[in-house]
This record gives structure tokens, sequence and C-alpha cells, in this order.
């Protein structure tokens, strides 16, 4: 037996006409929003077993390599195959970001 996957799908819930009130109330039904009338707000997120107060975040800063180039308009470090050209400050500008 062939199937017509093109065709539309009927299912038991198609043949009953619903008002749009009624899908509402279903519909929060099924899926209720988060942070209804009784759901708290955190005062503050903490991480389980670690005090991060005095904790510094240090990244190594690299600089470009002789062929990558960084975008004055997207700040993005890029290939000298995308150079586009340079800005009336001389300024390169990757093809992403070319007038």
């Amino acid at each position: 037996m062939a199937t017509d996957y093109d065709a539309p799908r009927r299912d038991d819930m198609d043949e009953e006409t619903d008002s749009l009130e009624e899908l509402k109330d279903r519909r929060e039904h099924r899926f209720p929003r988060e942070g209804g009338e009784d759901a708290e707000e955190p005062e503050s997120v903490e991480l389980p077993g670690a005090d991060l107060s005095n904790e510094e975040l240090t990244v190594p800063v690299v600089p470009p390599k002789r062929d990558e180039f960084v975008c004055t308009v997207c700040f993005t470090v890029h290939h000298r195959s995308q150079l586009a050209g340079l800005t009336t400050d001389g300024q390169p500008v990757c093809r992403d970001c070319r007038p």
C-alpha cells in the first residue's frame, strides 16, 4: 500500500473545532509558564562549593600573526585573505564589514 506523504495529516484533534480560549487553556495546562505567581526569584546565584569572590580572571593575550589582521569594525581577527581594504584612516576592514 502506497502512502502519500504530501497529503495533510488528520488527527482526532483536527475533527474537533475548539475555540481560541479552549486552545489557550489547553496550552497553558500542558506548558505552564515559568515565573508564574508562585515563583520566587533568587537573590543571587552561587556556585556550589566555590568561593570565587577574590579570584581574578586571567586570559593570555596572543598578538596577531604576520598573516592576520584585526578588523576595526567587528574587532575580529581574520586571515589576510579576508582583507577587503582600508578605511580613510588607513585601518583594515574585513570582507564581511566592507561598506
